[in-house]
């Protein structure tokens, strides 16, 4: 296995960063917190992205808690596939195995691990387990507001007094004490959140349920690229999905997506559905299996024939006959599950779509029921509109009336008007045929008057052409 170093230096947090900026890094800054916050919060976003990687990618798996034991070799996949890629084993050994060659260990890590813990970067993972209450839910406001205004200068009191210790005098072996446990860390529970929600549309009722092994099979590869969740990565994903996000729900062993047409309960219907969609999962496991042996003893067939050992080719043969009658039975009984599955799940569609309908009706029923659609009362709005309509007709008639009246009695008269306009008319045009007309006089006597040459003394004038 490659030294630490190695390790750490392969990911993009480390490959990125100079060796002096490392250093820098890896010492303590728990002073700053005060005296340099920007610095400060700097060496904790730069840790906090550097768990994140190194936990999403599998590296506790790469370097084991002392706790845990030593993995032999042939069992470090195993590791892996156990090892979470969403809790933080945060204990001491965890400073050690940071260990980088030329830089050293990291200093001040439980202090920069009780800052992240504030911001929520990182949750003890019992808490989050069992809380009820979201990881976003900012608390009850009177609570915050005494807390605020109360608790907080109290507890600094209490600090001037020496009656209470505050967090930053804490030395770190102290330190350490108060923060090991494991930890989520949200902001990779966030990212697999997300990825498992893009797969939910178009969900059918069969798709939208599972058991927690086959959700971690069907979803456990594909939340984090280039690794598989553990159990408990699976058990922390699936309370941030029901808990924080809900889109799902879960009784026990049962896991259902919620869809806006489907009921936000775990059913009779959704448990029987998902007991036949087990069986044909696991039915379906099977006829691979089968198949995979009847493909070897073909193989070993072919390998006894080109030996010349026709005796064992031919226990082979008994063999694989053997397993493709039992193949047929295993297809029948999966093509008889599936074809149930299919009908089940379309029967349980069907309920649901009687229900929208039943909840359409009433819908309508009671848009109908409004006062306003009453026939009475709709009979004196259109009446209402008719009277409103023929008002306005009215006003218009006599306003067009009354200025017809005015302007007979200011004596204008159209004819006129039109003869008036006729003329103004032809006398734009005459103005612009004559400007025309002495523009293209000033054009033609340009071109043809001749160049004139001054005249002096002992100066030859022109001969004029015979």
């Amino acid at each position: 296995m490659a030294s630490a170093s190695q390790s750490l230096s392969s990911y993009s947090t480390y490959a990125t960063t100079s060796k002096s900026r490392l250093q820098s890094l890896y010492s303590d800054a728990t002073r700053q917190k005060h005296s340099n916050p920007s610095s400060y919060h700097a060496h904790v976003d730069w840790w906090q992205r550097a768990l994140e990687e190194l936990v999403s990618r599998g590296w506790q798996a790469e370097n084991p808690s002392p706790r845990k034991g030593k993995e032999s070799e042939g069992d470090e996949q195993a590791l892996c596939s156990r090892s979470n890629k969403l809790v933080l084993d945060a204990r001491r050994s965890l400073v050690d195995r940071l260990r980088y060659d030329g830089v050293g260990k990291p200093l001040g890590m439980a202090h920069t691990i009780a800052e992240l813990r504030h911001t929520n970067a990182l949750i003890s993972l019992p808490a989050f387990l069992s809380s009820s209450v979201s990881v976003y839910d900012p608390g009850w406001l009177p609570y915050r507001i005494a807390s605020f205004l109360v608790g907080r200068p109290l507890w600094w009191a209490m600090e001037q007094l020496d009656l209470v210790k505050s967090e930053d005098s804490y030395s770190e072996a102290e330190m350490w004490k108060r923060v090991q446990g494991d930890y989520v860390m949200l902001k990779l529970v966030e990212r697999a959140a997300d990825v498992v929600d893009s797969f939910r549309g178009g969900m059918s009722l069969a798709d939208s349920l599972y058991t927690v092994e086959s959700f971690r099979k069907e979803f456990g590869s594909k939340v984090l690229p280039g690794v598989t969740i553990s159990e408990m990565d699976t058990e922390v994903l699936l309370k941030y999905l029901e808990r924080d996000r809900q889109i799902l729900v879960r009784d026990k062993d049962v896991i259902k997506f919620i869809a806006a047409d489907r009921e936000k309960e775990v059913t009779v219907i959704d448990r029987g559905i998902l007991e036949l969609k087990t069986a044909v999962g696991n039915l379906q496991s099977q006829v691979n299996a089968i198949q995979g042996k009847i493909d070897e003893m073909t193989s070993r067939i072919s390998t006894a024939l080109s030996r010349q050992q026709k005796s064992i080719a031919l226990a082979h043969l008994r063999h694989k006959k053997g397993l493709e009658e039992i193949l047929t039975k295993r297809l029948s009984a999966l093509q008889n599950l599936e074809s149930t599955l299919m009908n089940v799940e379309t029967a349980a569609g069907n309920i649901e779509i009687m229900q929208a309908y039943e909840k359409s009706a009433v819908t309508l029923q009671t848009i109908l029921n409004h006062p306003s659609l009453e026939r009475t009362k709709i009979d004196e709005t259109m009446d209402a509109l008719a009277a409103a309509n023929a008002t306005a007709r009215e006003v218009d008639d006599a306003i067009r009336i009354g200025g017809d009246m005015a302007a007979a009695e200011a004596g204008i008269d159209d004819t006129d008007l039109e003869d008036e306009l006729r003329e103004l008319v032809m006398e734009v045009e005459r103005e612009t045929g004559k400007a025309e007309e002495h523009a293209a006089l000033e054009q033609l006597l340009d071109i043809n008057a001749p160049e004139q040459t001054p005249v002096g003394p002992g100066a030859t004038q022109p001969v004029a052409e015979q």
